[in-house]
């Protein structure tokens, strides 16, 4: 590597309730980022309960039995920090950033999160509207706001991976507090989750106080796991999706491998050739060259479970007609399985790579979730040192090969976007 991304050193290690525990110590700045992980997310759903994990990480902002609602934020402001949550289809993770020497509020907000929170009516009740109101905002009328709803229904017959993370509208009008109550218990355990916590820390002391927050804190039943296999695709599916959009688009959706399968890298490089910058291929074909799209794109989901690589482009204004642009897209796909990348594409690539490192943990934030993720989903949280190199490894012949195996006419969703015909 012609730069070196620093080596975050970190301790790792369980209390005897399962929580696992990573400390990073960086006294650069005195602010410490506190954050717990989750291994809930959209799949993980009751029969006919989706949304949970999306929903819990709303109504666990609601306070406990030593928080009163809304003191959660309170008390984060009051000392100068900030605080958020995020859930994906895998996972839930709450964090504060503080000021290092207010390490313990963040602890005890999420002690207090962990072992009692207020599961009750109210909050539920509070929440279902604000969740319902984001669903419609953020999804249902926005423009392109489905799009990986509508994907992934058609990607996935079996697999959770099939319904939306904020779950349908329906779930969340139909949920009881029986549900809710049932979801806490099942999953919000601390042999269910990941305390990582970097900055400006002393580890023998977040030691200590790691202990008297969490260690009283009782194991719960190991939850269930989603145990669905899901088949291969076995041949395209192709729709169409009539939306309140300006412009036409094409939409695909390739099924390709897990976040921990070998294969994810050269996948993952693969997609910066098409699509990372103004000079990738697919912004020069489509964009600049043969003006068929304002807007491309292409990436791979990263899932615990086999997920999709989605590639996008919005069509130029007047565009009556997709097939086009969809030709265009499958002519840079059928290079990539014919001829090998430039010495010069992957020379491009390695230097993003490592620019991306060095990045990408420059915050104690992102160090925290780094680690957390890594650890849960990997089983290593020391890919935070040496993942790079994994992308780095990743040959011409390989871009190829993956490009090749995955990216088949068989293996994918093709969805034509089209704005809603005017109705007169």
């Amino acid at each position: 590597m012609s730069a070196q991304a620093p080596e975050i050193d970190f301790v790792k290690y369980e209390l005897d309730n399962g929580l696992k525990v990573l400390l990073h110590q960086d006294n650069s700045t005195p602010i410490v980022a506190v954050s717990i992980m989750y291994e809930v997310g959209g799949k993980d759903s009751f029969e006919g309960r989706t949304g949970f994990a999306h929903f819990f990480e709303h109504l666990l902002f609601e306070g406990s039995e030593n928080l009163g609602r809304g003191e959660i934020d309170d008390y984060v402001q009051a000392a100068g920090g900030a605080l958020n949550a995020n859930t994906s289809l895998d996972r839930t993770y709450y964090y504060e950033i503080l000021p290092s020497n207010q390490l313990a509020l963040g602890l005890w907000i999420e002690s207090e999160r962990l072992l009692h929170a207020r599961v009750q009516r109210e909050g539920v009740e509070t929440q279902r509207e604000v969740v319902k109101e984001e669903r419609r905002q953020n999804y249902d009328n926005r423009p392109y706001g489905t799009l990986s709803m509508e994907l992934y229904k058609r990607a996935f017959r079996d697999h959770p991976y099939k319904d939306p993370n904020i779950g349908y509208m329906e779930d969340l009008n139909n949920a009881e507090m029986t549900d809710f109550q049932r979801f806490y218990k099942t999953y919000y355990v601390p042999n269910n989750a990941i305390l990582s916590i970097a900055g400006d820390i002393d580890i023998e002391e977040t030691k200590a106080l790691v202990e008297k927050y969490f260690s009283d804190i009782p194991r719960g039943p190991e939850p269930p796991r989603v145990e669905v296999v899901e088949a291969p695709l076995g041949g395209e599916v192709r729709d169409t999706v009539y939306d309140n959009v300006p412009l036409p688009a094409l939409i695909m959706g390739y099924r390709t491998v897990e976040r921990s399968n070998p294969d994810y890298y050269a996948i993952s490089v693969m997609n910066q050739v098409l699509s990372q910058g103004q000079s990738s291929r697919l912004n020069k074909s489509l964009v600049d060259e043969k003006e068929l799209a304002v807007q491309v794109g292409s990436f791979p989901a990263s899932n615990q479970d086999p997920g999709l690589a989605i590639a996008y482009a919005i069509a130029r204004p007047g565009t009556t007609d997709l097939k086009p642009v969809e030709q265009a897209f499958n002519a840079e796909i059928e290079r990539l399985q014919n001829e090998l990348i430039t010495d010069r594409e992957l020379q491009k690539l390695r230097n993003q790579i490592e620019v991306d490192a060095i990045a990408g943990y420059g915050s104690v934030a992102g160090i925290a979730e780094s680690l957390a993720d890594n650890e849960m989903f990997l089983g290593d949280a020391n890919l935070i040192n040496t993942e790079t190199q994994r992308y780095l490894d990743v040959t011409k012949e390989d871009i190829r090969r993956v490009a090749r195996e995955y990216y088949t006419p068989e293996n994918r969703v093709v969805l034509y976007w089209l704005p809603q015909p005017s109705s007169r």
